[in-house]
């Protein structure tokens, strides 16, 4: 178990790194927080967050961690490659206490980094109505909303379907 996370953590003090075992349970701990605060905990969450390496690292995926000085998890966010080019960005979380300073915002902005560097050919998410902070977030770093490709999604809370536009050249 992690050590308490003092509440006053500058966003600014924060680095973004790539996934390392020793956060895996970290990566569960802090999107398991929020599933079971506003929603359930489905069978797909647990087999993904039961086994990183396999359902997100294997086929070429990433998992970032935004780690504090002291080598803490306090947020985190994936990214899982499909076939056709596409790339979900999924399992983004902050930890409650630290919500809205910041922390979420660079994680998303390592996320889109990691996409480009996949040479992704669309970067999307699914989410839901409750989640307005977070659809907030993502509307900020260019996400824009759509309507889903296919019927129904692997997540029965999504109601939410969004896609990243990058930002044009001039």
């Amino acid at each position: 178990m992690s050590a308490p996370i003092p509440p006053a953590i500058a966003a600014d003090n924060i680095r973004i790194v790539d996934y390392h075992p020793r956060w895996r349970e970290d990566f569960a701990r802090l999107n398991i927080e929020w599933l079971e605060r506003w929603f359930v905990v489905e069978p797909i969450d647990r087999e993904v967050l039961g086994d990183p390496q396999t359902h997100l690292l294997a086929g070429g995926g990433r998992i970032l961690f935004a780690i504090d000085a002291d080598d803490r998890a306090l947020g985190t966010v994936a990214l899982l490659p499909y076939e056709d080019g596409s790339v979900e960005l999924t399992k983004m979380a902050v930890a409650p206490e630290l919500r809205g300073g910041g922390i979420g915002r660079r994680l998303m902005r390592g996320a889109i980094e990691a996409f480009v560097q996949m040479g992704g050919r669309e970067l999307f998410l699914e989410s839901s109505t409750k989640l307005a902070p977070a659809l907030k977030l993502y509307e900020s770093v260019g996400f824009r909303h759509r309507p889903a490709p296919r019927p129904g999604s692997h997540y029965q809370r999504a109601d939410v379907y969004m896609v990243w536009e990058a930002p044009r050249a001039e």
